[in-house]
């Protein structure tokens, strides 16, 4: 038996929770994922997962052997790259997952820029705006921006996202440029579901001091295209984060409002699975990002 090929069909059958999951992750059918899974435990005398209809989850076997298994793979991963003709050439398939706003902008063009250095590499690329943990996604890399709290995973700060307060030219010349906070009540307000919800706006003064102001909300949706749609077609004024507007911005489509004021900055992490060390893959995409973080996060393009 292939151990190896057994132990990574095995990690990603407890990583997904799903053998049929997993299947589709590594490209095989279930038939063969469950065949594979009940050899090793025929090969290791012991009953690595419960089955149930709906889902699979590690024995307390399964777990420890799991552990094992996950680092015995990272250390195989880590000797191929040690003798390889260049330590920068990586194969197999990076999974990675991210909100929509960074999947739907930014992010290409980095995914983009690391297979170009890594042309063996396979991209397999999960956009959602929940939070769910590396392990339980089946990927190597989750980006997520906003409160992470703890969890079975590593977390790794890229630096803040910054959401801007936007409206269109053509807006602005019929009612008139904002010269204070309290001028937005006047204003139909749009935004993403989730945010502001209290119908207030949370904002910095130069000063630094916090500044606390009603809105009306005219629109609320729950993803940001249908945000920018609505801003760009003046229906009123609209908070956008800095990668998905960056554009519309230098071409003058949109236009920042109070200026002078700041939204309170957002965190942008990296988590992965966790481990002695990242997977080598995983490593080489920490070290892009942590190249290229204006570009991940809108800010190289969008004058502060």
């Amino acid at each position: 038996m292939d151990m190896l090929s057994a132990m990574r069909i095995f990690i990603r059958v407890v990583e997904r929770s799903s053998l049929s999951a997993a299947a589709r992750d590594l490209g095989l059918g279930q038939p063969t994922v469950s065949e594979r899974v009940e050899k090793l435990e025929k090969h290791l005398g012991a009953r690595l997962l419960y089955r149930t209809t709906r889902s699979v989850q590690a024995t307390d076997a399964g777990a420890r052997f799991y552990e094992y298994a996950k680092r015995a793979i990272e250390a195989a991963e880590e000797a191929e790259a040690s003798v390889s003709s260049a330590e920068t050439s990586l194969n197999g398939t990076f999974r990675i997952a991210a909100p929509h706003g960074l999947g739907e902008t930014t992010l290409p063009r980095l995914l983009i820029e690391f297979q170009t250095l890594h042309p063996a590499l396979a991209i397999d690329v999960t956009l959602n705006d929940r939070f769910v943990d590396p392990m339980t996604e089946g990927v190597d890399l989750s980006i997520r921006i906003g409160e992470i709290g703890s969890g079975n995973f590593i977390a790794r700060r890229l630096g803040t996202m910054r959401r801007l307060v936007l409206a269109a030219p053509g807006y602005i010349a019929r009612h008139g440029q904002l010269h204070e906070p309290t001028e937005l009540a006047a204003h139909p307000f749009i935004r993403v579901a989730g945010f502001a919800a209290d119908e207030r706006l949370h904002l910095i003064s130069p000063g630094g001091a916090s500044v606390e102001v009603p809105i009306r909300t005219a629109w609320r949706v729950n993803h940001w295209r249908p945000l920018m749609e609505a801003v760009l077609a003046e229906r009123g004024i609209g908070a956008l984060f800095a990668p998905v507007c960056s554009q519309e911005i230098a071409e003058g489509r949109l236009v920042p409002v109070l200026q002078s004021y700041e939204l309170r900055r957002v965190n942008v992490h990296a988590i992965y699975p966790p481990g002695p060390r990242p997977a080598a893959r995983t490593k080489a995409f920490l070290e892009l990002l942590a190249e290229r973080t204006d570009l991940l996060l809108g800010e190289a393009s969008i004058a502060p």
